[in-house]
């Protein structure tokens, strides 16, 4: 199935964190709090909202942190989506650990 978000939409895919435990207790999955860090799978369509000319700050491949409160959650094919406006994405992670001094 594909999505195609429309406007200044952003379509999300949940990023799964690897659990690093040293003790023997096991948690059932649903107490883990879910990652506010995903990937852009597809960015909308764009335009003009409120009369202003969408400008893209993020692209497909980004990985992003936003905001959990305003964001649209919902599972295809099993997997995790996230649907939301570009303007609540707070940040692009960096994965490129490399300093400008190395």
């Amino acid at each position: 199935m594909r999505i195609k978000p429309l406007f200044d939409r952003v379509l999300l895919k949940s990023i799964k964190l690897k659990e690093n435990s040293t003790s023997c207790i096991l948690l059932p999955e649903t107490v883990n709090e879910k990652s506010e860090i995903s990937v852009v799978e597809e960015i909308g369509t764009g335009g003009i909202i409120d009369g202003n000319k969408v400008e893209w700050n993020v692209k497909k491949g980004d990985q992003v942190i936003y905001n959990k409160y305003s964001a649209h959650e919902f599972h295809i094919d099993g997997e995790d989506y996230v649907l939301i406006s570009q303007q609540d994405i707070l940040a692009i992670v960096d994965t490129d650990r490399r300093t400008d001094n190395e």
